[in-house]
C-alpha cells in the first residue's frame, strides 16, 4: 500500500492550491491526463462500445458468488471471455447520480444538480456519448438512460446517454457502414415492482436462497429475493441476445462489452445506503482484442472509471474534468487479483435519494454521507446524523393507526421512503417488535451515528460499528483525515463548508419543467 500520509499531504496541498473548492480533473484525482493513440487510418477499426446497465443489481447476485439460485449465463460468459471485477463500486447508490457519474466520469458531488435523484445534469458537464459522437461515433440508448430527472432543465436537448431508440436493431439501422458505435442498453430490471411469487412459480426454491444477515430470514423475504432473481435473469438473457446480434454481424470481437448495475438491490439496508449492499455491483468487460479472458480482478474500480476508459479506447484524450481513471492498464494486463497498486481504495457517497424530506423552497433535505473503502476497512461519515437516513417514519409513527401490509408493500412513501416499497420492507416493519427482527430494523431504518467503521475482513456485511472502540481510534482518525482530504481535493461542498447547497436544489418530479415554472394541470 502506498504511503497514506504522503498521499494525504499531496491532496491537501492540491486543494489549497485550488482554494479548497472547484478542484477539477486530473490533478484532483492525482493523475496525469490520459493520452491514447490516434484512431487508425483507412478502415475505421476503432472499437464499438456496448454498455449494458441493470437497474438495482448487487454484486452477490452474479458469477463467482455462493448463491447458485440465480442463473446468469451471459455474465458467466463475460467472465470466461473477459475480465470480471469483484470490487467494482458505483459513485452513488441511487439511479440518477450514479448514472450522471458514469456518463461524466466525475464524482456526483461535483455535478451540482446532477448529484441527486430527480435532478438535472447541467449541460456544462461533458458526457462521454457526446464526446464520442463528435469524434465520429454513432451513439444512442434504449429504455432507461440518465434519469429519472429533468433532461432539459440543465440546458440539454436530449438525454445525456444519447438519442433514444426503440431497441438495438433500430439503432443499428441508422448506423453508417463501417461507423463505430456506442450504445447504452439501460434495462429496467431488476427494479421494483415484482410479480409476487414469480420466482417460485418459475421453479426457484426459496429455501436455497442465501439471505444476508441484515435481512429477516423468513419465507416472505426468501420469495421476494426469488422474484428479484427473475428480473436479474431477464436482464442477463437480454444482454445475451445483444451479444448474439453482434456475433451474427461479425462485430462482437471488435466491441467493448460492459455489463454492470447502477446501484445495489432494492431491499432494506442496501440501495440508497453506502454499505457494500448498496454500492458494490457486478462488472464484467469483454474485449478479445485487448482483454485476456478468465481474469478475476480485485482492484478497486469506480464506475466513474468507465468514461475515461471508453474515450482512451477510442483514441481520444480524457478531459481534465474527469476524476475517473482509465482502466486500460488493468484491462490489458495479464494479471489477476490485485493488478494496479494505486487502486487500493475508493470513495462513494450520497446526498438525496427520493424527496422524503420536502422543503418549502422546493428542495429536499438530504442525508449526506461519504465513504472510504479499503480492502481492510469500510469507513462512513454521516454529515447530518440528526436526520433519518432512510427517510422519516411517517405512518409508522402513528401507533393508533399503523399502516397495513398492503400500504407498506405498495407505496414507498408510506414510511421510510428511501427504502423501496416491497414485501421484505413491509414484513420487517410489521414484525419490528420481535426480538429477532428488532435489531435488523434498527440497522435499516433508525438514525445512525456520525461515524461508522467496519472491519470488512471479519465483518463483510458491515454490521458491527467499531467507531467507538478505543482500539480502533488511530484507524478511525487516519481514515477520516484521508476521506476529508480527498473530498476537499475533488471539490466536494460537504468538505468545504458549502454542503447545504444540496438541500436547496429543486426536485424535478412529474412533468419536466424549468425552475420556477408551475406544472401544467
Amino acid at each position: 500500500m502506498a504511503d497514506s500520509c504522503t498521499r494525504r499531504r499531496f491532496l491537501i496541498q492540491a486543494a489549497a492550491a485550488a482554494g479548497g473548492a472547484g478542484a477539477s480533473g486530473a490533478w484532483a484525482a492525482g493523475k496525469p491526463t490520459e493520452q491514447a493513440s490516434a484512431p487508425s487510418s483507412g478502415q475505421d477499426k476503432r472499437p464499438n462500445i456496448l454498455f449494458c446497465l441493470a437497474d438495482d443489481w448487487s454484486w452477490p447476485h452474479a458469477s463467482l458468488t455462493a448463491d447458485k439460485v440465480v442463473k446468469v449465463p451471459t455474465f458467466d460468459r463475460m467472465a470466461r471471455e473477459g475480465a470480471v471485477f469483484r470490487s467494482a463500486y458505483v459513485a452513488a447508490p441511487s439511479c440518477t447520480p450514479s448514472r450522471a457519474a458514469i456518463l461524466t466520469g466525475q464524482w456526483h458531488w461535483r455535478l451540482e444538480e446532477g448529484s441527486y435523484l430527480y435532478g438535472t445534469l447541467p449541460a456544462k458537464f461533458d458526457v462521454y456519448p457526446d464526446l464520442l459522437e463528435r469524434a465520429g461515433y454513432h451513439v444512442g440508448h434504449t429504455r432507461k438512460g440518465w434519469g429519472p430527472g429533468n433532461e432539459t432543465a440543465g440546458g440539454r436537448k436530449r438525454n445525456p446517454a444519447g438519442p433514444k431508440f426503440k431497441d438495438f436493431d433500430a439503432f443499428l439501422a441508422q448506423r453508417k457502414a463501417g461507423q463505430p458505435f456506442c450504445f447504452w442498453f439501460g434495462s429496467l430490471d431488476p427494479h421494483r415492482g415484482y410479480a409476487w411469487e414469480s420466482g417460485v412459480k418459475g421453479g426457484m426454491k426459496a429455501e436455497d436462497v442465501n439471505v444476508p444477515p441484515y435481512l429477516s430470514d423468513c419465507e416472505t423475504v426468501r420469495k421476494d429475493v426469488c422474484d428479484y432473481y427473475v428480473e436479474v435473469q431477464r436482464f442477463d438473457k437480454e444482454v445475451g441476445q445483444l451479444l448474439a446480434t453482434l456475433e451474427k454481424m461479425g462485430e462482437l470481437d471488435n466491441t467493448i462489452v460492459v455489463m454492470s448495475g447502477d446501484n445495489g438491490w432494492p431491499f432494506p439496508r442496501a440501495k440508497a445506503t453506502l454499505y457494500d449492499s448498496g454500492t458494490n455491483v457486478p462488472l464484467a468487460v469483454r474485449w478479445p482484442a485487448r482483454v485476456k479472458g478468465g481474469r478475476v480482478i480485485d482492484d478497486f474500480v469506480s464506475l466513474t472509471d468507465l468514461a475515461p476508459t471508453f474515450l482512451q479506447a477510442a483514441g481520444l484524450d480524457v478531459p481534465q474534468a474527469m476524476t475517473g481513471r482509465s482502466l486500460m492498464n488493468v484491462l490489458t494486463s495479464d494479471k489477476s487479483g490485485r493488478v494496479d497498486p494505486a487502486r487500493d481504495h475508493l470513495l462513494t457517497g450520497i446526498e438525496r435519494h427520493v424527496w422524503a424530506r420536502r422543503r418549502p423552497d422546493g428542495g429536499a433535505d438530504c442525508y449526506p454521507s461519504r465513504c472510504l473503502r479499503t480492502h481492510e476497512f469500510h469507513y462512513i461519515r454521516n454529515f447530518k446524523p440528526d436526520r433519518w437516513p432512510a427517510g422519516p417514519p411517517d405512518a409508522m409513527a402513528d401507533a393508533a393507526r399503523p399502516p397495513t401490509y398492503q400500504q407498506l408493500c405498495g407505496n414507498t412513501f408510506t414510511a421510510y421512503a428511501d427504502v423501496d416499497a416491497g414485501p421484505s420492507k413491509a414484513w420487517m416493519l410489521l414484525h419490528r417488535d420481535e426480538p429477532a427482527v428488532a435489531p435488523l430494523c434498527r440497522m435499516a431504518f433508525d438514525k445512525r451515528p456520525e461515524r461508522e467503521l467496519y472491519d470488512v475482513r471479519k465483518d463483510p456485511h458491515q454490521l458491527h460499528n467499531l467507531a467507538d472502540d478505543p482500539a480502533c481510534a488511530d484507524t478511525l482518525k487516519r481514515l477520516d483525515e484521508q476521506l476529508i482530504a480527498e473530498l476537499t481535493a475533488t471539490g466536494d461542498p460537504r468538505a468545504t463548508g458549502r454542503g447545504d447547497v444540496f438541500d436547496r436544489y429543486p426536485v424535478y418530479h412529474g412533468q419536466a419543467r424549468a425552475p420556477g415554472k408551475a406544472k401544467k394541470k
